[in-house]
């Protein structure tokens, strides 16, 4: 089946989507994104994702093409059009393809932004890995310092997750000083004495939108949850590790650089989450 896509307003094949060479994303990596989860043909989290698209837009003064009520109707069609069921939406919006090539901003008013949305077909409830857990490695964070920004300059988490492919592994934790930020395309805890612990917010990481909503369910449920840095020697030694994100939402760790976590298997406290996660989101997605 071919995809219905959109790129600058239009619906089209995906065999027929186009952006111009000079499109800023491609030549500076000057966009941001945001990737929203489908379940059961519904988005979850969009507003979340909405006002964090809104924010990185803000952050780098580049203009949204489109409303949050075209934004959200934009998404909705694609899952009508796809007849997606359970997958993602996948959004890019970039600062437009001026005549040439330059490092400067192009004038907003003369060179309007650019966007594009497709669909992804996933399975998200029942992932086979949830099951087993996954294994990770740590590597030196040496991205730029504004992660809080969704923007696509993905070349070193690409890199990251080769590096952890090539070990044998699922994904690459981040260290900075010592300490862990985050995983390639996630969010990093551990679990100790039933204490979810979790860097805070700054600068240095992604605001995960699923990390939001994980932790305020965790303090709903009565879970006690610390925001601060932990080492990845603090990690292997921690009773339960995982991850989070708009794709996997919660995901067990089972192992650090080659050294079991906890018992080796999906900890309890991960499974509860991920299970509160799911039924908790689904009462509202759109």
């Amino acid at each position: 089946m071919t995809r219905t896509v959109y790129v600058n307003g239009e619906y089209v094949p995906e065999t027929e989507a186009k952006v111009s060479i000079f499109d800023r994303a491609f030549l500076m990596a000057d966009g941001v994104y945001e990737v929203t989860s489908v379940i059961d043909g519904k988005l979850v989290d969009f507003e979340g994702h909405a006002v964090r698209l809104e924010r990185s837009l803000n952050e780098l003064e580049m203009r949204n093409p489109v409303t949050k009520d075209e934004l959200l109707q934009i998404h909705r069609d694609l899952i009508e059009k796809n007849d997606l069921t359970e997958g993602g939406i996948y959004l890019q919006i970039t600062r437009g393809a001026p005549a040439d090539r330059d490092f400067a901003w192009p004038n907003p008013d003369e060179t309007p932004s650019g966007i594009v949305l497709f669909t992804f077909a996933k399975n998200l409830v029942e992932m086979p890995s949830v099951k087993t857990g996954i294994k990770v490695i740590s590597i030196e964070d040496i991205r730029w310092g504004r992660r809080d920004i969704k923007t696509v300059q993905l070349l070193y988490p690409s890199m990251g997750k080769m590096m952890a492919k090539k070990a044998g592994c699922d994904d690459a934790w981040m260290v900075e000083d010592g300490f862990v930020t985050e995983g390639t395309s996630n969010n990093a805890y551990i679990v100790k004495g039933n204490k979810i612990i979790t860097r805070a917010l700054s600068n240095d990481i992604l605001h995960g939108i699923t990390r939001a909503a994980v932790l305020r369910f965790a303090a709903e449920a009565q879970m006690e949850v610390e925001e601060r840095n932990f080492t990845i020697e603090e990690a292997q030694a921690a009773d339960e590790a995982f991850i989070t994100s708009a794709t996997t939402f919660v995901q067990p760790v089972v192992e650090i650089d080659g050294a079991q976590v906890g018992e080796g298997v999906p900890g309890k406290l991960a499974l509860r989450l991920r299970e509160i996660y799911i039924e908790e989101s689904m009462k509202t997605a759109v």
